[in-house]
């Protein structure tokens, strides 16, 4: 089913689509199982792209185009729907590097022969809480039998919770907006002039003249007014297009069989257009504060909201957060884990130099913590990163210390070898004679040379010749004090000189201890830095997100209080003025408190990682300030 991306060797392009969501033999929603095992091998963010509407208005075909295949979803040639469930297609971004489309094809809705309200409703629910992007496909025009039959949209306040607490003084419509997806039409066998008045217009002005409202509170303008109001309200961008006649009668049951030249080519040009348009405008998928989802995120939020829906719940976005961050954020821990062991077992060969080892706890240390904020979700207290943080710095230590260990039984097992021929004269008195202590001294002298030179590397190194060269000093007055070829004046100056170069020897060792300590603070201080640029980067990112949200949610509603005023509801659009401003204020607010969060942030992270990585602590505020002429 899967087959390997060669851009993309971390992603695995599926050659057909699965079924996602289906029903069990109780007729209860159910994510499939080879499908969640697709999307949790999908370590990208994900563009969402789904395509509800009426069986047997042409859906697939548009999906198996997305695809850039001419076969795959179900397309079936009579008056019988052939989708069950939501269908996925995983496809590499033809035209975005670093993400992946899933493609989902949901169940015709409106199939007589199933007679299932509530089924659709849930299955346009679900794909519209699992897309980025949502078209919706009908027949022939826009208008209010069209509308009428996308009732699923005035119901959606009734199906979906964004939180888990309503707020009477909350504008709702604000927090589906910034939710939702980008929502298209697509007007399938158009046969129409997009002309309004006598002048041409486009299929975008096509679908908001279809979404004015009607003056008036009677029953019936209510009723017209309704679904046109939730599309306004809920889709902040909204798009049409409008497609002709792909072939003939007979052509249109046999669509998998016609080659391009087959069809027609102002449908091939729009389809052309809509491709496009989705590849360069669909965004990853994203749920409230910018939190962008990989295949695997993806994979737990169906689960999520079909496990609400079999419980007779309503999905609520916030609770879905909830829910994510304590399924991703363990398994993130445990995979960040997995690739700094894997990298750092398969370069281990003790004994290391310490910068050796060093290196190589960086270079692990960073695939683990990309691999951490990759696969992580809303960590909003650091609780998980900083757990990632500790575990790895206790492997550290244990390596090194196992290092040390390994260094030292080295530097020993040297030493004993190339200082064996010095024991043996020293066992048999070869140097209680006279010229005995010049031959020692050489010989002592000759050994160290040696030794340094195989020992150069390892550390632990001063500090083994120093323990030796300790061991050997009284011996060495004891030859002095016995070679009758030094006067008093002589063995009192080589007495010294020996002290001396005992000193000169221990000052070594401890500067060999001194340079592993300034190399584990070091190890320390790249560990915190680079654990906080990465949180800060997406704290930034997800920020910047959030941004662009608030921004586009303004802008539709700048929008929607015009058009308000256009058609005379001056009442309503009055009323926006506090939405309006209210959203204003929460955009400056938020603005504003971003260099107290990023505070927050650093001083929380320091503090807690502070008991594990002690060496920070003199540091931290310095490298705060840091940070912060980054990412402000």
């Amino acid at each position: 089913m899967l087959a390997a991306d060669p851009l993309n060797p971390t992603f695995k392009a599926m050659k057909a689509p699965v079924c996602l969501i289906s029903s069990d033999a109780k007729g209860q929603l159910c994510v499939m199982k080879e499908a969640k095992e697709i999307l949790d091998g999908i370590t990208q963010p994900v563009v969402v792209v789904s395509v509800v509407g009426l069986y047997r208005t042409g859906k697939s075909y548009l999906m198996n185009r997305l695809a850039g295949q001419q076969t795959g979803f179900a397309l079936g040639s009579t008056i019988e729907s052939k989708t069950k469930g939501i269908w996925m297609w995983c496809v590499p971004h033809p035209i975005k590097e670093g993400l992946t489309v899933v493609l989902l094809d949901t169940e015709g809705l409106g199939d007589v022969h199933k007679g299932d309200e509530k089924h659709d409703t849930w299955i346009f629910c679900l794909a519209l809480l699992l897309s980025s992007t949502l078209v919706y496909n009908s027949l022939g025009v826009i208008d209010n039998n069209a509308l009428e039959k996308l009732h699923y949209v005035t119901e959606l306040t009734e199906h979906i919770q964004v939180k888990a607490q309503a707020r009477d003084d909350h504008d709702d419509t604000a927090e589906f907006m910034r939710v939702f997806p980008s929502f298209i039409w697509c007007v399938r066998d158009f046969t129409l002039r997009l002309e309004k008045d006598g002048k041409a217009i486009t299929a975008d002005e096509y679908l908001e003249g279809a979404l004015e409202l009607k003056l008036g509170n009677s029953s019936k303008i209510e009723k017209f007014n309704m679904p046109r109001r939730c599309l306004r309200h809920f889709f902040a961008m909204r798009r049409c297009f409008v497609f002709p006649r792909p072939a003939g009668d007979d052509g249109l049951s046999r669509m998998e069989e016609l080659s391009e030249t087959d069809l027609d080519e102002r449908f091939l040009q729009r389809a052309e257009e809509f491709c496009n348009y989705v590849f360069s405008s669909a965004k990853p998928k994203a749920l409230t504060g910018g939190r962008i989802l990989i295949g695997s995120a993806l994979s737990s939020l169906a689960e999520v909201y079909v496990g609400a829906i079999r419980n007779g719940k309503i999905p609520c976005l916030e609770n879905a957060v909830v829910a994510l961050a304590q399924i991703h954020n363990e398994q993130a821990v445990e995979q960040g884990l997995q690739i700094y062991q894997s990298q750092v077992f398969e370069l281990l060969c003790f004994p290391l130099d310490p910068s050796e080892l060093s290196d190589i706890h960086r270079k692990a240390e960073t695939a683990a913590i990309n691999a951490f904020i990759s696969n992580s979700f809303n960590d909003t207290e650091q609780k998980a990163q900083l757990r990632l943080m500790e575990e790895i710095q206790n492997l550290y230590q244990d390596l090194c210390g196992q290092n040390q260990e390994e260094c030292l039984k080295f530097c020993k097992q040297e030493l004993t070898q190339i200082f064996s021929p010095l024991e043996e004269a020293i066992s048999d008195g070869s140097f209680m004679c006279p010229g005995g202590y010049k031959k020692y001294r050489d010989k002592l002298q000759s050994f160290t040379n040696e030794y340094k030179a195989r020992t150069h590397k390892q550390m632990k190194s001063e500090e083994v010749l120093s323990e030796y060269l300790k061991e050997k000093d009284q011996f060495g007055k004891t030859i002095i004090l016995a070679d009758q070829c030094l006067t008093e004046a002589d063995q009192n100056k080589e007495v010294e000189r020996l002290q001396k170069e005992l000193l000169e020897q221990k000052t070594k060792s401890l500067e060999e201890m001194k340079h592993l300590q300034e190399q584990v603070f070091q190890d320390q201080k790249r560990t915190y830095e680079q654990n906080m640029t990465q949180l800060l980067k997406r704290i930034e990112q997800e920020r910047e997100r959030a941004r662009e949200d608030n921004e586009r949610v303004l802008e539709a509603k700048l929008k929607e209080q015009k058009a308000l005023l256009e058609e005379g509801f001056k009442e309503r659009a009055d009323l926006m003025n506090g939405e309006i401003q209210n959203l204003r204020g929460e955009m400056k607010a938020e603005d504003e408190s971003k260099r107290s969060t990023l505070s927050k942030v650093v001083d929380g992270v320091g503090m807690a990682a502070s008991l594990f990585l002690p060496g920070i602590i003199p540091k931290a505020a310095g490298y705060a300030a840091s940070f912060f002429s980054r990412f402000l």
